[in-house]
């Protein structure tokens, strides 16, 4: 018997390790479902799924994901799990935001659901991550679901390697994730119950979902310029206009595109002699999974100097620099 469940753990420590090491969304799903069917675990038992999937995955390279997140859950603000207790949530949006926001409301020991209306993570523009990001993310793990975070010169990752990360915590702690599932609206309760309470509802599509008939107590609208929650009005932070022109290139991680150096054009005035020889333009190469690059010209060199054509899809306030 003993023998059989060291055999277990082993493999149970194996199809964990590609759980971890999984790159795309479906991927993900993929491993998680043969882990959890491996360890004999289920995922829907919110409360009990991570102290179960520790206990049952015991490599050295599990147990140093476990600290790490052992850690961050025994802040003192989450009261061990039991600050939202009972409290059921529904997210809306598998972006970074939403991710981030589900895996809080877990600490705090909510249920909490995700509903993300597509399977696939496609976006390859890159990130400069503020210092406090940075630190949130390594409590969480991040450098063991991709030993290249902040690894570079430059403190960045892509939107869709963070994306992954977020998802592979969510998924270890008990969220419940659903893709190719799209919100459509808020059903209130009904007025005229007696023998029946049936609280906040959603309606989906499809619409024979069984998250139909899952009723929350906090909904959180996180889909991004788009959003479907009626009933909130939106405030935008708009900063001056700027012409940006970004390329993404895939990296093949050879000698020559390794040898390039990492720049930054927020770093004008740590490297003003690069910026001056541009003279006017600045720009950005960030490397990362894609190459990235971004050159930021001036209104006027863009309208005066060849690029005319523009001018159909600009503002009507700038077409005066043409003149």
């Amino acid at each position: 018997m003993g023998e059989n469940d060291d055999e277990k753990h082993s493999q149970g420590g194996q199809i964990f390790e590609n759980f971890v090491q999984a790159s795309t969304c479906k991927g993900t799903i993929q491993a998680f479902n043969i882990l959890t069917r491996q360890l004999e675990l289920d995922p829907l038992d919110y409360r009990n799924f991570y102290p179960k999937l520790k206990s049952k995955v015991t490599s050295w390279k599990a147990k140093a994901l476990w600290n790490k997140l052992d850690k961050r859950v025994s802040h003192k603000e989450y009261k061990r799990g039991r600050s939202c207790t009972n409290t059921k949530c529904l997210i809306i949006g598998g972006g970074p935001c939403g991710l981030r926001t589900a895996i809080e409301l877990a600490f705090l020991g909510a249920k909490v659901v995700v509903v993300e209306k597509r399977d696939t993570f496609s976006r390859n523009n890159v990130l400069h991550l503020w210092p406090f990001t940075i630190h949130d993310l390594r409590g969480l793990g991040a450098k063991k679901f991709y030993g290249k975070f902040c690894g570079g010169s430059i403190d960045h990752i892509s939107i869709r390697q963070l994306q992954l990360i977020l998802f592979k915590v969510a998924l270890m702690l008990g969220i419940e994730i659903h893709v190719n599932v799209e919100f459509v609206k808020v059903l209130e309760p009904p007025e005229d119950q007696e023998n029946q309470k049936i609280g906040w509802r959603a309606e989906f599509l499809p619409m024979d979902h069984p998250l139909s008939a899952f009723e929350f107590d906090v909904v959180v609208g996180a889909d991004g310029r788009r959003n479907t929650l009626e009933g909130f009005r939106r405030k935008e932070f708009r900063g001056k206009l700027a012409i940006a022109i970004t390329a993404n290139f895939i990296n093949r991680n050879t000698t020559a595109e390794a040898k390039v150096e990492e720049i930054s054009g927020v770093a004008f005035i740590f490297n003003q002699k690069f910026f001056q020889d541009l003279k006017e333009e600045t720009g950005s190469h960030w490397l990362h999974a894609s190459l990235w690059g971004k050159r930021k010209p001036g209104q006027s060199a863009v309208l005066c100097k060849g690029s005319c054509r523009l001018c159909n899809q600009l503002p009507a306030a700038f077409l005066g620099f043409c003149d």
